[in-house]
């Protein structure tokens, strides 16, 4: 069984919107005004290079889709390479290669997926997928990269109305120049 890793950028206050700068957020772009280093980078190698299968909601997917498969290099080649799962009532004929669209019973078919994967399924961004992943109870671990900013405004990783759910804390350390920290929870 697999277990279903969650990544993110995210502030201080936990704010995760638009990190890349591509979604009209007033702040679009914040994480770039951050050197995470080479440490940091190595991170999110890492965690790429050790994901079975990626899981995506729509936005995100759509964003990956237009930047990744014109690019080159080891990230770009595992990305554009891995099995992909995306979310959505909208998408119906991805052109990124290895696409699985899932378009119902997502809590159900993502339990299966993780049923059918001997790794890590992988989710970055997607906030509305990451919602309802946590609701319902399918996250084995949070990877959060924290930015040291505070945002003020803007959507937040974990938004109000999701039930208790105890996490660990596994590891802990900071990254690059400017105090970016990384932090990994695990399910208690």
């Amino acid at each position: 069984m697999g277990k279903l890793v969650v990544t993110e950028f995210v502030s201080i206050d936990g704010v995760f919107e638009d990190p890349g700068g591509a979604e009209d957020y007033e702040y679009g772009g914040w994480t770039f005004e951050y050197d995470r280093g080479d440490d940091g980078n190595q991170f999110k190698l890492d965690e790429l290079m050790e994901a079975e299968a990626q899981l995506l909601g729509r936005v995100t997917y759509e964003g990956f889709a237009a930047a990744w498969p014109s690019r080159e290099g080891p990230f770009a080649e595992k990305l554009n390479n891995d099995p992909k799962y995306v979310v959505s009532t909208t998408l119906t004929e991805p052109e990124w290669q290895n696409t699985t669209v899932i378009s119902s019973d997502v809590a159900e078919r993502i339990s299966k997926l993780k049923e059918e994967t001997d790794g890590t399924v992988l989710v970055a961004g997607s906030g509305t997928l990451v919602e309802t992943l946590l609701g319902a109870d399918l996250v084995d671990e949070l990877r959060l990269m924290v930015f040291p900013t505070i945002l003020g405004r803007g959507r937040r990783v974990f938004p109000d109305g999701i039930d208790r759910l105890k996490f660990k804390l596994a590891s802990s350390r900071t990254v690059g120049p400017d105090g970016v920290l990384v932090q990994v929870y695990e399910r208690a």
